[in-house]
């Protein structure tokens, strides 16, 4: 085999790749009398196919695998010879692949660039530390009450009042050009809903109209959909929804005490608070672990500088773009972003991609020089984990994971990350301070 470097250019590389026609004519006698062997074609005797009828059948197909099979191993030497370190699949041109002939191809790369360490112990981070106050644990036994509400039957026979619930159906209807309810539109109708009036988590607009309702009373309400809504055929189109009340009811918080505790499972009060308590305190960890993570790598990006394959970030950009363009689409853009033309919104997210690929390379190589790994036990649990999301469909997750190898590979790589960070925070400058929960979420939400 006869390699020439033709470019060697930053990370690019390019080489002009000859086999010999004697190989590829060697590696196809030997495929066309293994396979002679091993034929059983009707009027010939077990291995016993002549030659001739052999290759008429089936030396075309063989010429063609033999010739893929040739590309594939004569592109692993050259990778291996020249101790490359491809960062994408090589790209292959064939120049001739005439029968008789010696195979050509160029074969074109990007190799994966020196990536220097940076100084671990000149990084200095600070963590945040936050405990739960006995006011938001408070606020989150309120919470779980008001999820636990009943709703009680009103008797008496008056307009709903606000925070009270109507039992309704309602049907909704675009409204055309023409200022008329249309047809009823998918998704706009149901029957026996409860609607608190007043209340949230319908169109804006929609129940502040049910105030002053009774049972049996029918009434067209009038709304216009959220410019950012999230069916995108209704995002800012107006409707008009017949509306019936059928049945006014109040709701009632049950108290916080013991009773309550014991129906979601717990001995007390105390020990629901308990368990609140540590829920709490996993979440301001969580959000601890963010924000120190967050540092840490704007650290690493500000001292990374070295160059990165541009296939590398041309792939991460263009599935970073397939989501603006979905959010442009759906009207979802971040504040951020509103008002950019697109020239300046894919400049932006292309700086993005390239600082995702450096860190991503700058992690994969402080992992590798420092024998950082994933074991088979931690790949373990977090597979366990992820069938745990499906309950009653474990087994078939697990089953699915192991006959999809590359299912199970994409979950190793989040957990190699958060090792390589730890691994980097053990030999950071780190100080810890203690804040309150309020300015823990709001700094992680910034």
């Amino acid at each position: 085999m006869q390699v020439t470097e033709v470019a060697n250019e930053g990370l690019k590389r390019a080489y002009q790749v000859v086999v010999p026609a004697s190989d590829i004519a060697a590696k196809r006698a030997e495929r066309l009398d293994r396979l002679g062997r091993e034929l059983r074609l009707p009027g010939f005797r077990p291995g016993k196919v002549p030659p001739k009828v052999v290759a008429a059948r089936y030396g075309q197909a063989v010429t063609g695998e033999v010739l893929e099979e040739s590309v594939n191993d004569a592109t692993r030497q050259v990778v291996s010879d020249r101790g490359l370190r491809p960062a994408l699949q090589p790209k292959i041109e064939l120049v001739n692949f005439a029968e008789g002939a010696d195979l050509e191809f160029k074969m074109e790369l990007e190799v994966l660039p020196e990536v220097p360490m940076p100084d671990f112990a000149g990084i200095a981070l600070e963590r945040l530390k936050a405990e739960p106050t006995e006011e938001q644990v408070a606020k989150a036994l309120d919470s779980i009450a008001q999820r636990n509400r009943r709703l009680e039957d009103i008797e008496e026979a008056r307009p709903a009042a606000r925070g009270e619930v109507l039992v309704c159906d309602f049907t909704g209807r675009l409204i055309g050009e023409d200022g008329t309810p249309g047809e009823p539109f998918p998704g706009g109708s149901a029957t026996d809903m409860p609607i608190e009036v007043a209340g949230e988590g319908f169109i804006p607009g929609f129940t502040e109209q049910l105030e002053g309702m009774a049972p049996g009373e029918t009434r067209t309400i009038r709304v216009t959909f959220p410019e950012g809504y999230g069916a995108a055929e209704l995002a800012g189109k107006q409707a008009a929804f017949e509306v019936t009340a059928k049945a006014l009811k109040r709701p009632v918080t049950p108290a916080l005490d013991d009773e309550l505790a014991k129906s979601l499972g717990f001995d007390d009060l105390e020990k629901l608070k308990g368990a609140l308590r540590e829920q709490l305190q996993k979440e301001y960890d969580s959000l601890s672990r963010l924000r120190i993570k967050r540092a840490l790598l704007d650290a690493l990006a500000e001292r990374a500088d070295f160059p990165v394959p541009e296939g590398m970030v041309e792939a991460e950009f263009a599935q970073i773009w397939q989501r603006v363009e979905a959010d442009l689409k759906a009207g979802r853009l971040d504040e951020d972003d509103k008002g950019k033309d697109e020239e300046t919104l894919k400049a932006d997210y292309r700086r993005i991609a390239e600082r995702r690929i450096r860190l991503g390379l700058l992690l994969s190589e402080i992992g590798r020089t420092n024998n950082i790994s994933v074991t088979a036990e931690e790949l373990g649990r977090a597979m366990r984990q992820e069938a745990a999301r499906y309950p009653g469909q474990e087994q078939a997750v697990m089953e699915f994971f192991r006959r999809n190898p590359q299912a199970a590979e994409n979950l190793r790589s989040p957990i190699f990350e958060e090792k390589v960070v730890d691994f980097m925070l053990e030999l950071a400058q780190v100080t810890e301070r203690t804040v309150s929960p309020e300015e823990l979420s709001g700094g992680a939400a910034a």
